[in-house]
């Protein structure tokens, strides 16, 4: 590879894997690994989009502070961003989500303000526009922004394009988060590949799409409440507790022929497999994701080509339960081993 001129130029162009160990025979599955990203998530994408987009219209000036809420990764990206760029960062995060997501962000130089669990995702956001509108800084507004679909409609709708160019793709499966990538995502399979399925993974806990329920908006198009469906899931940043804009624009576009509603156990138990049997690390989102996949294989034609989002590493889950069996000593078949041997007496 060429050297190139910033970390920022390393964003993208992430892999299709193929699943070997984990697929039914009766079809190809895929999946592609967002954690490629330099800060291991689809969000870094998000995050140059957003500033870019804003340093272009003016609204972003040089040395302003930037500001937004985040369940973690859309923060991460956006540290390594405004870092490179030389913006000052302001975070806001609700306290539950994982404690290495804050330590990450703070250790690519952004400053996190932490809000009461309760008050969920919307009590984060709402604390970040109070943040933005009492200090004259840049919201990023991710969850309204049509800078964040956009620059999957840019780079990451054409990605997997290019990458089924020569054997069609029949089911793509993602979850939503901010509906970022997917309404950028489907309007690209819309236009350039309309025999896709579009299959769109939420938790069972906080079914919000299922549910039929109508998400109230402010006039801007931000949520005005949560959303009466929405339970706390341990699936972190797949769904907030209420749909944004941009998901909503992609549902009343069409870019949604089915929901599935995932257990948080089968997400969990996804997560893991993908790294004990095909060694992919990834996160319990990814998981749940790839448990979406495995139900649309089930009943999928033969041959169907399948690709899976995993929108993020492992490595930020630590805290979680998705490690809560994972002990840093050893368990008595290692020590065993341990023992078995002749430096075991020194």
């Amino acid at each position: 590879m060429q050297p190139v001129p910033n970390i920022l130029h390393t964003i993208g162009n992430t892999p299709v894997v193929r699943i070997n160990r984990l697929a039914p025979p009766h079809v190809n599955m895929f999946v592609k690994i967002e954690a490629f990203n330099p800060l291991g998530s689809v969000k870094d994408r998000l995050a140059l989009g957003v500033i870019e987009a804003a340093e272009k219209s003016g609204e972003l000036e040089p040395g302003q502070t930037v500001v937004e809420a985040t369940s973690g990764n859309t923060g991460i990206g956006l540290a390594m961003v405004c870092a490179q760029k030389g913006y000052p960062l302001v975070l806001t995060m609700a306290e539950s989500f994982s404690v290495e997501r804050r330590k990450l962000m703070r250790f690519l130089g952004a400053r996190v303000v932490l809000t009461p669990a309760p008050l969920k995702g919307t009590g984060m956001v709402a604390k970040a526009r109070e943040l933005a509108e009492a200090n004259g800084w840049f919201l990023a507004r991710q969850f309204e922004n049509e800078a964040n679909a956009e620059m999957h409609a840019r780079t990451t709708g054409p990605e997997i394009i290019q990458a089924f160019a020569d054997d069609p793709l029949d089911y793509w499966v993602t979850g939503y988060g901010t509906g970022g990538t997917l309404k950028g995502v489907a309007k690209v399979l819309r236009e350039q590949s309309p025999k896709t399925r579009i299959v769109v993974c939420e938790p069972a806990e906080a079914n919000l799409l299922d549910s039929g329920v109508v998400q109230k908006q402010n006039e801007d198009g931000s949520a005005a409440e949560s959303h009466p469906a929405f339970k706390p899931h341990p699936m972190q940043g797949w769904t907030p507790d209420f749909i944004s804009k941009l998901l909503s624009d992609a549902r009343q576009a069409g870019g949604i022929d089915r929901i599935l509603t995932i257990q948080n156990e089968a997400a969990l138990d996804c997560s893991r497999e993908l790294a004990q049997q095909e060694g992919i690390f990834v996160g319990i989102s990814a998981g749940g994701t790839f448990a979406g996949a495995l139900e649309v294989a089930e009943k999928a034609e033969d041959g169907s080509n399948i690709l899976c989002m995993l929108p993020d590493t492992g490595e930020r889950y630590l805290s979680t339960p998705l490690f809560a069996d994972i002990e840093a000593e050893m368990d008595d078949e290692e020590r065993a081993l341990s023992a078995s041997t002749p430096t075991a007496q020194m």
